[in-house]
């Protein structure tokens, strides 16, 4: 059990992390508009914290006037953003994963307490074997209870990464134009 409780304290805490990571990039951000506008009046976005500001804000810092050179700044600036984006989504599903193993691992060493009684007490003492068979069946379902929430929730971040990607590319796309 003790594997089981510690996966799913590190995978919760990677999920609740990732989900204050997202809300923040989603809720106190720019719109494209708005990006727009500050990369015409060269304006430097004020208290948002968003991935567009990010990009906006090192743009207008790192200027340098050359198209060309102006719109490889864009694209490196988005390149950087984007480990920060997929940051610990594939190690939540590694830990969804991972639980109904140890789940497994349960089964089997309940099992084997259940044949260590039989051997020694035989079939007829019930009560002596009911210990290793409530160990098996309880740290599946515990195994499983982890996994299911865990498994859905790396399935959601993930789509929540696919999205701020697709508003990352959408906003170096035209921003480029604008250069």
């Amino acid at each position: 059990m003790i594997p089981i409780i510690l996966t799913s304290l590190w995978m919760w805490a990677l999920i609740i992390e990732r989900l204050f990571f997202f809300r923040r990039m989603s809720k106190e951000d720019v719109n494209l508009k708005q990006a727009v506008e500050m990369l015409s009046k060269e304006r430097l976005p004020g208290a948002f914290r968003g991935i567009r500001t990010s990009i906006v804000r090192n743009f207008l810092t790192n200027r340098s006037g050359d198209k060309k050179l102006d719109q490889s700044l864009l694209e490196q600036f988005a390149m950087k953003e984007r480990p920060y984006i997929r940051r610990s989504l594939s190690v939540i599903a590694v830990l969804a994963a991972v639980a109904p193993l140890f789940g497994l691992l349960g089964t089997v060493t309940g099992m084997i307490t259940t044949f260590d009684v039989i051997s020694l007490f035989g079939t007829g003492n019930a009560k002596a074997m009911a210990g290793g068979i409530s160990e098996a069946l309880i740290t599946t379902q515990s195994g499983l209870m982890v996994a299911i929430p865990g498994l859905f929730m790396s399935a959601f971040l993930y789509r929540r990464a696919s999205r701020l990607e697709g508003r990352l590319d959408e906003l170096v796309m035209t921003l480029k134009r604008y250069v």
